[in-house]
């Protein structure tokens, strides 16, 4: 399957910003909008978007990532700051709500959204993470660090790389494997004289302002009232950061409508082929259950 044949490039302007995406699907299918991971982008659902059949599936560039435009200078990349980019793009899509499928830091977003703007999100799949770890520092703690960090990202030229295959080459030594470094590279490189520059924001890599307590993650799941499907790496998260195994044992509890599942591969097991395919049907069979097309 050539999945990114079957692409069509999308562009919208979001408070002021270029945003872009990609998108799979008739047009009329099932709305689904599809939020990628930490310094990632829209193509990393390039095998599981293709295979949401009758699905509109659209896939973002989150602002300062992919080949969407960075935030102004005085502007951050919390992660609740995506949320009224999002509201605003249902609307130009005209998506009265939609299913939110997000990877890593995209479900974290997906799971704010889900319980910020419930009348507009049907279902929420989650691929390997939930919602973020609840923070131990304290707060004072935290806003020091945000205020160092963003200064130093700010000062800090975008890396640059001779060639691709370096770039593939650090992701594939920071633990991706060369399927999934090859396939995010596209989208993550921009050709400038000297090589190739990475497009994402440097910023994304500074400390948030605030981050959620126990509590406040706790609220968060309380007020998820869609149908959640959480799918997990086996390879993935749970194995790397086992304190993320609590937050899985939360949706279970806090979340009405929780279904989880394990699927073969490493954190990006949704850019494997064979394991996109066992996704999407399940996905797909999830939604059946509980949704209306």
């Amino acid at each position: 399957m050539d999945t990114m044949a079957a692409a069509r490039d999308c562009q919208w302007s979001v408070d002021g910003l270029q945003l872009t995406g990609l998108a799979w699907g008739p047009e009329d299918g099932l709305p689904v909008l599809a939020l990628h991971g930490w310094m990632d982008h829209a193509a990393s659902f390039q095998e599981l978007g293709p295979r949401l059949t009758g699905c509109r599936v659209v896939a973002l560039d989150l602002s300062g990532q992919g080949l969407s435009c960075h935030r102004v200078a005085h502007a951050t990349y919390n992660i609740w700051d995506d949320l009224p980019q999002i509201a605003e793009l249902l609307d130009q899509l005209g998506w009265e709500d939609c299913v939110l499928v997000g990877h890593s830091r995209g479900a974290n977003v997906a799971a704010l959204f889900a319980a910020a703007q419930p009348e507009r999100v049907r279902a929420l799949v989650s691929l390997d993470s939930l919602v973020p770890n609840p923070a131990e520092e304290d707060v004072v703690s935290t806003l020091r660090a945000f205020i160092v960090e963003t200064r130093k990202q700010k000062a800090r030229p975008p890396r640059t790389f001779s060639t691709k295959e370096d770039y593939i080459r650090r992701r594939c030594e920071q633990g991706n494997s060369r399927q999934t470094s090859e396939a995010l590279a596209e989208r993550a490189l921009e050709k400038v004289e000297d090589g190739f520059r990475m497009r994402g924001d440097p910023r994304l890599f500074a400390s948030s302002a605030v981050k959620l307590k126990q509590a406040d993650v706790e609220a968060v799941l309380r007020s998820i009232r869609c149908p959640v499907l959480n799918i997990w790496a086996k390879d993935g998260i749970l194995r790397t950061r086992p304190e993320t195994a609590g937050l899985a044992r939360l949706g279970a509890n806090l979340i009405p409508k929780y279904e989880t599942i394990e699927l073969a591969g490493d954190h990006h097991f949704h850019l494997d082929a064979p394991v996109a395919q066992q996704m999407a049907h399940a996905i797909l069979a999830f939604l059946d259950r509980h949704t209306e097309h």
